[in-house]
């Protein structure tokens, strides 16, 4: 058993001027002159999130700059630049991305005579303060792009720089670095997956959850560090003002799956897989309380082993090992021993998994935002004895072994984060972050513990 308890807290208190910790907001930067391009100190600058009325404002300093940080990516964000004696402007449409530094300035003119409202619709791909090589995935096309696992790897791929396996640049998967909401959501286990819940083919959250991804190569961003990959970041979605939801369900078995190639009839093992799972955000108070709720549950069951003992008949998946050796070696272990080997051919082996995640968003004021999610993991999956440890194993069309050599893999987990996003006039902003993770990994043998033992037949 394997059980890492992580218990971090961070709290940074930042200029406007300052780095930002592990990216899970957007912020927003700029100035504000007059039809000379003279500063304007002391210009309200106020940025509402359409969808939930979430607001931020501050007033431009001395030199007529602002900085908005902490801001809630996504949008369609509505920004209104006021100044007394000056014609306001009103900019619609942005959005914003994960991790963006969005520019915005803005120009007013004297309000002497009367001039028609301005409307600009903001681009929110041009980004000229990105931090090096990152690839931004937004809700829309987490919607829109197809994916065969409802896993965020279909998506990351899309980084030039991905190859199979969850590699970047060249690099093991181990060396990226995984992030959920802002806490640190790598395999402490450090085996077979860089994930937790990656060793039982397990999602750790659901896709409907994620609200966007990014995934940076090489940030020259001090606040991003510990990875020699790529570093992933995942934020998940907030309630809004509407309620919405998602509703989904799967299945597939093996009349779906072909049994040819060509002229050649392949063998089809026995199949059932299944997944289904709901999303559910919305208000709990206008403008002021929000919730957002997702619960997924997959199930698959395959054939632990393709392969048939030898009775005298030959085929593709015919094993060469006879099936009354595999006979006589089960009831010798149970009459002498008491131990049960289980079968050798047409067993199951079984991947089950479900997961969920709450989340609240309370905008305390416009200058204080709270949030807290909470998300759990139950996964396990079944697999056979390794097939070369202590020897060769199989299955395979030279050696089989029995059911009960076998092992589940559990992967529990079980996380939180409270995040409390502040903004202190137009010059100090604090991030504080609280939170925890349980990861228990664990294997449950199927059978009592016995000796292993491997029967040879010419040298192999």
């Amino acid at each position: 058993m394997r059980l890492k308890h992580v218990l971090f807290l961070l709290v940074s208190w930042l200029s406007t001027t300052a780095l930002y910790a592990q990216v899970t907001t957007a912020s927003m930067n700029g100035s504000v002159t007059d039809d000379k391009g003279e500063p304007l100190f002391g210009a309200t600058v106020v940025a509402k999130h359409v969808p939930s009325g979430t607001q931020y404002g501050v007033v431009t300093i001395n030199d007529g700059r602002f900085t908005i940080p902490n801001m809630r990516v996504g949008g369609p964000y509505e920004v209104v630049v006021s100044y007394v004696g000056f014609k306001g402007e009103k900019y619609e449409g942005i959005n914003l991305q994960l991790g963006q530094k969005f520019v915005l300035n803005s120009k007013l003119k004297s309000d002497a005579s009367t001039l028609q409202e301005v409307v600009i619709k903001a681009d929110p791909i041009l980004n000229s303060t990105r931090t090096g090589a990152a690839l931004n995935i937004d809700n829309t096309q987490l919607q829109t792009l197809p994916t065969i696992s409802r896993s965020a790897s279909d998506y990351t791929r899309l980084t030039p720089m991905a190859a199979e396996g969850g590699s970047f640049d060249g690099r093991n998967s181990q060396y990226n670095n995984y992030s959920l909401d802002g806490a640190i959501f790598n395999n402490p286990f450090g085996l077979d997956a860089a994930t937790p819940g990656g060793q039982t083919d397990a999602q750790a959250v659901s896709l409907d959850a994620i609200d966007q991804i990014q995934v940076s190569i090489a940030p020259y961003d001090v606040t991003q560090a510990g990875f020699t990959g790529a570093s992933i970041n995942a934020v998940t979605k907030s309630g809004t003002n509407k309620f919405t939801g998602t509703a989904f369900a799967f299945f597939r078995n093996k009349s779906m799956i072909g049994i040819k190639v060509k002229d050649t009839e392949v063998t089809r093992g026995d199949l059932s897989a299944s997944q289904a799972g709901f999303a559910l955000g919305g208000p709990i108070i206008k403008d002021k309380l929000f919730f957002f709720a997702n619960f997924e549950l997959e199930r698959r069951s395959d054939l632990g082993s393709y392969f048939l003992a030898n009775r005298g008949t030959a085929g593709a998946n015919v094993s060469r090992v006879l099936a009354s050796d595999l006979d006589n070696v089960s009831n010798l272990l149970r009459q002498t021993y008491n131990y049960e080997t289980g079968p050798y051919e047409n067993y199951k082996h079984n991947a089950n998994n479900q997961k969920g995640l709450f989340k609240l968003d309370w905008n305390i004021s416009q200058n204080h935002k709270l949030s807290a999610t909470v998300n759990f993991l139950d996964a396990f999956k079944d697999k056979p004895a390794n097939p070369t440890a202590i020897g060769r194993r199989g299955p395979d069309a030279i050696t089989l072994q029995y059911y009960n050599s076998g092992y589940r893999i559990n992967n529990k987990i079980l996380s939180g984060i409270v995040d409390l996003k502040s903004q202190f006039g137009s010059k100090f902003s604090n991030k504080l972050q609280v939170g925890f993770a349980q990861f228990n990994d664990t294997r449950d043998p199927f059978s009592a513990p016995f000796p292993v033992l491997n029967f040879a037949k010419d040298g192999v």
